[in-house]
C-alpha cells in the first residue's frame, strides 16, 4: 500500500503502525507517532491499522539545550 511517512511517499507491506516501525528499523525505539495528524500512544500501535493513503509522522527525541 502507499502511505506517506514524514512527508515522503512510501510503499509498505505493514498492516499496523507497530509493524511499520519495525519495517523502518525503529524496532522498540522511543518515538512519538501520529496517524493522519492524530497522536497514537505506543500501547495502541499494535492495533492501529494502516490504510492506503494514510499519513504517518514519526518523531524521535532530541537532546540539546
Amino acid at each position: 500500500m502507499k502511505i506517506t511517512v514524514n512527508g515522503t511517499a512510501q510503499e509498505t507491506a505493514a498492516e499496523t503502525l507497530k509493524a511499520l516501525l519495525i519495517e523502518l528499523g525503529y524496532g522498540e525505539a522511543k518515538v512519538a507517532t501520529a496517524l493522519n495528524e492524530t497522536f497514537v500512544p505506543a500501547a495502541l500501535r499494535p492495533e492501529q491499522r494502516l490504510n492506503d493513503g494514510d499519513r504517518v509522522e514519526i518523531v524521535t527525541p532530541r537532546q540539546g539545550g
